[in-house]
């Protein structure tokens, strides 16, 4: 099989905003408690009670934009149980997510010391459908202020002096199922009202987002923008790759055939369907594109591996799920300039994750090394290209790209998306001179995952053998394979 793939290198396009590649963690299962947080008094190295293993490779990863507490579980969340004395904060049932215990002893504070250590931006998810006016503008106002009110003081005397200056607010999650199952035109009202009283504090301005839709409901997203779209700064999409297209049955994460995978692929191109929709609705109301559409939640949803708790959704990670994360990365990219945040699902342990942990021990999964290999894109300059080659029998071209400029590198992200066939890949760089290429990749078996017996059986590699001659390079894409091309011009 062969592909030809032409690049304008001359013209770099708009910038590819970093926090395209954000993630989510919820209070889940063992996404936090054992995932990212393990307490001070813990055997496992921590600093400050966050898992030293899983901060190095979240870094290596490029998080840029972390959301929390939720998800469903925002909507039960009251930050003041999260603050103060650790033995001290309240008990409570975590009613969404397997029924067990949370104890609060990760909490704002915490949260916003795990984004210091991995170096990216907040992103907090405040409670609409459970919570009070009041108790979300004292958020606001507690992480926000830098003048002395009691509230502010608050915050003092519970060891952060400085205010955070938190950007990123997320009003309500999901408010038409596990936020609150309301109509449309309720939430709008209620998001209107909320909004209001999210103050900003000097030089410290709110992005205000507003729950959006879940998949093709169109109907969300007219009303949302008709009622609200002047009060917001952003606004979700949630869309989960289910392979069956079943939520009673999803299919297992790691048995699957090719028919099975083929299909995951095509459900999770929908992405770019999806998007072109709402960003339609979204222009008859919004025609200077200021509000941003957000797929804030995203990812394979599979069945939970056998013998574990079925509200934890733990699952495993193969090169299927590496092939969705390059696919829908791309659609992203495709759309720079009028998405804002958007976050995978989720960020340890749970779902679509890029890190998995057991005990003391850890392991990046072909997802996370997909994020690593796209890092470079972050804040480059996107590059108009044209790709031609075969479809493959679900309808989709078997060749996925990215690519962007910054200064003198030009990267190229390269996706074979057939589980059997490599690709001889011709890339022409117009307008520009290639002075030096290197090339890196992860490849596989469709089944291929890491485990915690052998955990770099995925890993990035070298790819060897590319030619160049004057603008154009040569390559081989082995079958099921992400590859990260860098060149100098």
């Amino acid at each position: 099989m062969r592909a030809w793939v032409a690049v304008d290198g001359a013209r770099p396009g708009v910038r590819i905003p970093k926090e395209l590649h954000g993630h989510f963690s919820e209070h889940l299962g063992r996404c936090i408690y054992q995932g990212l947080f393990v307490g001070e008094d813990s055997p496992i190295p921590n600093e400050h009670g966050m898992r030293k293993d899983v901060v190095k490779a979240l870094k290596e990863i490029g998080v840029p934009l972390l959301r929390w507490p939720g998800g469903c579980f925002a909507d039960e969340y009251h930050w003041r149980d999260g603050i103060g004395p650790r033995e001290a904060r309240k008990r409570m049932v975590n009613t969404h997510w397997g029924g067990v215990v949370e104890d609060n002893t990760f909490g704002t504070h915490e949260f916003l010391e795990l984004c210091r250590q991995i170096g990216c931006e907040p992103y907090i998810n405040a409670n609409l459908g459970s919570g009070t006016v009041q108790e979300m503008s004292e958020w606001v106002e507690y992480l926000n202020s830098d003048g002395d009110s009691t509230v502010a003081m608050e915050r003092w005397k519970n060891g952060h002096r400085e205010p955070y200056g938190v950007r990123y607010w997320g009003v309500g999650n999901e408010n038409w199922g596990c936020g609150g199952n309301m109509t449309p035109e309720m939430y709008a009202d209620l998001y209107r009202r909320y909004q209001t009283y999210c103050r900003d504090y000097g030089a410290h301005k709110l992005f205000r987002i507003a729950c959006g839709p879940s998949d093709a409901d169109w109907h969300w997203t007219e009303v949302l923008m008709q009622k609200a779209g002047r009060y917001m700064d952003g606004l979700t999409l949630h869309s989960y790759t289910v392979p069956s297209g079943s939520w009673a049955e999803k299919g297992s994460a790691t048995e699957f055939d090719e028919a099975r995978y083929m299909q995951t692929l095509a459900r999770a191109y929908r992405m770019d369907a999806l998007i072109r929709g709402h960003l339609a609705i979204m222009d008859r109301y919004d025609p200077e594109h200021r509000v941003k559409l957000m797929v804030d939640e995203w990812g394979c949803w599979h069945d939970v591996e056998p013998g574990t708790n079925p509200g934890f959704l733990y699952q495993q990670n193969t090169m299927r799920d590496a092939m969705v994360a390059a696919l829908t990365l791309d659609v992203f990219h495709r759309y720079a300039d009028r998405l804002g945040p958007c976050c995978i699902a989720q960020m340890v342990n749970v779902l679509q994750s890029v890190v998995l942990t057991e005990g003391d021990r850890m392991l990046v999964t072909p997802t996370g090394l997909v994020f690593m290999l796209y890092k470079a894109h972050q804040e480059a300059q996107s590059l108009e290209q044209a790709v031609f080659c075969d479809c493959m029998d679900n309808g989709l071209r078997q060749l996925s790209v990215s690519a962007s400029r910054r200064e003198d590198t030009v990267t190229l992200t390269l996706t074979n998306l057939h589980p059997a066939q490599a690709l001889e890949t011709e890339v022409r760089l117009d307008g520009v001179t290639v002075r030096e290429t290197a090339a890196r990749m992860i490849r596989g078996d469709m089944h291929a995952m890491n485990t915690f017996e052998d955990p770099e059986h995925v890993r990035i590699e070298p790819l060897d053998g590319i030619r160049c001659d004057g603008q154009t390079l040569s390559l081989t894409l082995p079958a099921c394979s992400v590859c990260e091309v860098t060149v100098r011009v």
